[in-house]
Protein backbone atom coordinates (compact mmCIF):
# COMPACT_ATOMS: atom_id res chain seq x y z
CA UNK A 1 0.00 0.00 0.00
CA UNK A 2 1.42 3.53 -0.98
CA UNK A 3 1.12 5.88 1.91
CA UNK A 4 0.77 9.60 1.15
CA UNK A 5 1.03 12.02 3.66
CA UNK A 6 -0.93 14.37 2.19
CA UNK A 7 -2.81 15.57 -1.22
CA UNK A 8 0.53 17.66 -2.44
CA UNK A 9 2.07 14.67 -2.85
CA UNK A 10 -1.01 12.98 -4.76
CA UNK A 11 -0.37 15.92 -7.00
CA UNK A 12 2.89 14.84 -8.09
CA UNK A 13 1.54 11.35 -9.08
CA UNK A 14 -0.55 11.99 -11.64
CA UNK A 15 -0.32 9.46 -14.56
CA UNK A 16 1.04 7.12 -12.08
CA UNK A 17 0.31 3.56 -10.55
CA UNK A 18 -0.91 4.34 -7.03
CA UNK A 19 -1.43 0.74 -6.26
CA UNK A 20 -2.23 -3.04 -7.14
CA UNK A 21 -4.77 -4.44 -4.62
CA UNK A 22 -4.97 -8.50 -3.31
CA UNK A 23 -6.27 -10.56 -5.01
CA UNK A 24 -10.02 -11.53 -4.27
CA UNK A 25 -11.73 -14.31 -5.04
CA UNK A 26 -15.61 -14.34 -6.28
CA UNK A 27 -17.73 -16.97 -5.08
CA UNK A 28 -21.46 -18.01 -5.42
CA UNK A 29 -22.57 -17.08 -2.08
CA UNK A 30 -21.40 -13.85 -3.18
CA UNK A 31 -22.89 -13.23 -6.32
CA UNK A 32 -26.03 -15.09 -5.05
CA UNK A 33 -26.53 -12.44 -2.14
CA UNK A 34 -25.62 -9.73 -4.46
CA UNK A 35 -28.59 -10.89 -6.52
CA UNK A 36 -31.02 -11.50 -3.66
CA UNK A 37 -29.97 -7.36 -2.65
CA UNK A 38 -30.45 -5.93 -5.91
CA UNK A 39 -32.99 -7.95 -7.36
CA UNK A 40 -31.04 -8.98 -10.54
CA UNK A 41 -31.75 -12.77 -10.37
CA UNK A 42 -30.72 -13.77 -13.93
CA UNK A 43 -29.72 -17.08 -14.21
CA UNK A 44 -26.55 -16.69 -15.41
CA UNK A 45 -25.91 -15.29 -12.55
CA UNK A 46 -28.03 -17.64 -9.57
CA UNK A 47 -28.57 -20.60 -11.33
CA UNK A 48 -25.60 -22.59 -11.58
CA UNK A 49 -27.16 -26.49 -12.82
CA UNK A 50 -28.69 -23.75 -15.75
CA UNK A 51 -25.57 -21.83 -16.48
CA UNK A 52 -23.68 -25.01 -16.78
CA UNK A 53 -26.16 -26.50 -18.94
CA UNK A 54 -27.13 -23.20 -21.34
CA UNK A 55 -24.40 -20.39 -20.72
CA UNK A 56 -21.51 -19.64 -23.09
CA UNK A 57 -19.60 -19.55 -20.17
CA UNK A 58 -20.36 -23.15 -18.61
CA UNK A 59 -20.75 -21.45 -15.20
CA UNK A 60 -22.23 -18.94 -13.98
CA UNK A 61 -20.62 -15.38 -13.39
CA UNK A 62 -20.60 -12.21 -11.57
CA UNK A 63 -22.78 -9.33 -12.07
CA UNK A 64 -21.20 -6.23 -13.55
CA UNK A 65 -22.21 -4.09 -10.49
CA UNK A 66 -20.61 -6.50 -8.30
CA UNK A 67 -17.61 -6.24 -9.51
CA UNK A 68 -17.55 -3.07 -9.36
CA UNK A 69 -18.91 -2.55 -6.04
CA UNK A 70 -15.55 -4.02 -5.22
CA UNK A 71 -13.99 -0.57 -6.42
CA UNK A 72 -14.20 1.16 -2.67
CA UNK A 73 -12.39 -2.22 -1.15
CA UNK A 74 -9.66 -1.91 -4.05
CA UNK A 75 -9.14 1.83 -3.49
CA UNK A 76 -8.62 1.23 0.40
CA UNK A 77 -6.58 -1.32 -0.42
CA UNK A 78 -4.04 0.50 -2.32
CA UNK A 79 -3.52 3.89 -1.65
CA UNK A 80 -3.88 6.32 1.69
CA UNK A 81 -3.43 10.23 2.23
CA UNK A 82 -2.98 10.86 5.91
CA UNK A 83 -4.03 14.19 5.79
CA UNK A 84 -7.73 13.28 4.56
CA UNK A 85 -10.21 13.94 7.02
CA UNK A 86 -13.03 12.80 4.39
CA UNK A 87 -13.38 11.43 1.33
CA UNK A 88 -16.87 11.50 -0.94
CA UNK A 89 -17.18 9.67 -3.86
CA UNK A 90 -18.37 12.10 -6.80
CA UNK A 91 -19.30 9.57 -9.56
CA UNK A 92 -17.88 7.63 -12.59
CA UNK A 93 -16.50 9.14 -15.93
CA UNK A 94 -16.42 5.52 -17.69
CA UNK A 95 -17.29 2.11 -16.85
CA UNK A 96 -16.75 -1.02 -19.22
CA UNK A 97 -17.34 -4.36 -18.39
CA UNK A 98 -14.65 -6.18 -20.80
CA UNK A 99 -15.10 -9.70 -19.62
CA UNK A 100 -17.26 -11.99 -17.62
CA UNK A 101 -15.81 -13.30 -13.70
CA UNK A 102 -16.94 -16.53 -13.63
CA UNK A 103 -18.28 -18.28 -10.13
CA UNK A 104 -14.32 -18.93 -8.49
CA UNK A 105 -12.36 -16.61 -10.63
CA UNK A 106 -9.76 -14.20 -8.79
CA UNK A 107 -9.91 -10.12 -9.42
CA UNK A 108 -8.13 -7.54 -7.87
CA UNK A 109 -7.80 -3.69 -8.89
CA UNK A 110 -4.87 -1.93 -9.92
CA UNK A 111 -5.37 2.12 -9.88
CA UNK A 112 -4.04 4.66 -11.11
CA UNK A 113 -4.08 8.68 -10.36
CA UNK A 114 -5.65 10.11 -13.61
CA UNK A 115 -6.57 13.34 -12.86
CA UNK A 116 -5.83 16.44 -9.65
CA UNK A 117 -8.03 19.40 -9.26
CA UNK A 118 -7.48 21.06 -6.36
CA UNK A 119 -11.45 22.43 -4.55
CA UNK A 120 -12.27 24.01 -1.35
CA UNK A 121 -10.54 22.62 1.57
CA UNK A 122 -8.95 19.47 -0.74
CA UNK A 123 -9.02 17.83 -4.30
CA UNK A 124 -11.19 16.32 -6.73
CA UNK A 125 -9.20 13.00 -7.73
CA UNK A 126 -10.24 11.05 -11.00
CA UNK A 127 -8.56 8.21 -10.93
CA UNK A 128 -8.70 4.48 -13.46
CA UNK A 129 -9.04 1.46 -11.74
CA UNK A 130 -8.41 -1.95 -13.80
CA UNK A 131 -9.97 -5.11 -12.21
CA UNK A 132 -7.62 -7.67 -13.16
CA UNK A 133 -9.04 -11.16 -13.85
CA UNK A 134 -6.50 -13.89 -12.84
CA UNK A 135 -4.73 -16.00 -16.20
CA UNK A 136 -6.98 -14.00 -18.21
CA UNK A 137 -5.16 -11.34 -20.84
CA UNK A 138 -8.51 -8.97 -20.75
CA UNK A 139 -9.69 -7.06 -17.59
CA UNK A 140 -13.11 -7.64 -16.36
CA UNK A 141 -13.96 -4.24 -15.73
CA UNK A 142 -12.21 -0.76 -16.72
CA UNK A 143 -13.50 2.36 -14.68
CA UNK A 144 -12.97 5.82 -13.95
CA UNK A 145 -13.83 6.76 -10.60
CA UNK A 146 -14.18 10.58 -9.00
CA UNK A 147 -13.28 11.09 -5.66
CA UNK A 148 -14.03 14.43 -3.52
CA UNK A 149 -10.96 14.22 -0.64
CA UNK A 150 -11.22 16.82 2.25
CA UNK A 151 -7.85 18.12 4.74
Amino acid sequence: MRILENLSEAKELIGQELGVSDWQRINQRQISRFGKVTGDEQWIHMAPIRAKLLSPFKTTIAHGFLVLSLLPKFLEKTYSIKSAKMGVNYGLNRVRFTAPVPVGSYVRGRVLLKDYQEIKNGAKLTVEVTVELKDSDKPACVAEQVFLIYE
